[in-house]
């Protein structure tokens, strides 16, 4: 079994602080023209983007592990906010309203944002690592832009119907996970050329280049 890398350790701190903080800034809608979509959507293609690498050169099974823990540093983070969130405050300190609409815990957000990530991550993960053996390591392009289609589509269609169902109308809603599907997608496309160009850097820096069978009950 390969040791653990310089590189393989940045790329998982950079996965899970991209977790973190494209999370937090969500809270803030940014407008564009006519559309509208949460500023977390900026930073988190990063997060397919490095799953991509990572599931390429270390593996399903590196990339899984390393998911359930973002999910767990994911939620400290909101259980942390919010019992800070919940003591009181000083008598002179007069700025818990702002904490609250930005670092506050909506609940119904986290839920939505968890199931979101876990499933959108791991099937982007399955996908490159089961099309990887397919097709003998060839076509890596298509493998990352078809794995991340699926997972992004899964990730803002079901982050979106438990955040928003039931809070915008039908349309809205088709709206908001057609612009953010579109924007991953589109950063996605734009840095393929140096995503590709750091798989191929690691592979060989690293020497490893993963072709195990992806399981997705068994762990590893």
């Amino acid at each position: 079994m390969k040791q653990t890398t310089v590189s393989y350790d940045v790329c998982a701190a950079l996965f899970v602080m991209t977790l973190i903080v494209s999370n937090i800034a969500s809270v803030k809608l940014v407008s564009a023209g006519p559309a509208v979509f949460d500023a977390g959507t900026i930073l988190f293609p990063l997060a397919y983007i490095l799953g991509d690498v990572i599931t390429e050169v270390y593996g399903f099974h590196k990339m899984r592990r390393l998911l359930i823990i973002g999910i767990g540093m994911l939620i400290l983070t909101s259980l942390t906010f919010w019992i800070v969130g919940m003591l009181p405050a000083a008598a002179d300190w007069t700025n818990q309203t702002a904490y609250d609409s930005i670092l506050g815990v909506v609940w119904r957000i986290i839920l939505a944002s968890i199931t979101a990530i876990f499933i959108g991550e791991l099937f982007n993960s399955y996908v490159l690592a089961k099309l990887k053996i397919k097709y003998a390591g060839r076509y890596l392009w298509g493998r990352l832009i078809g794995s991340s289609g699926i997972g992004s589509l899964l990730d803002t269609t079901i982050f979106s119907v438990i955040a928003f169902a039931g809070t915008v109308s039908g349309s809205v809603l088709v709206q908001l996970i057609a612009t953010v599907f579109a924007i991953k997608m589109l950063v996605e496309i734009v840095v393929s050329p140096i995503t590709i160009a750091v798989i191929k850097r690691l592979k060989k820096v690293d020497d490893q280049d993963s072709y195990e069978q992806p399981d997705l009950l068994r762990y590893k």
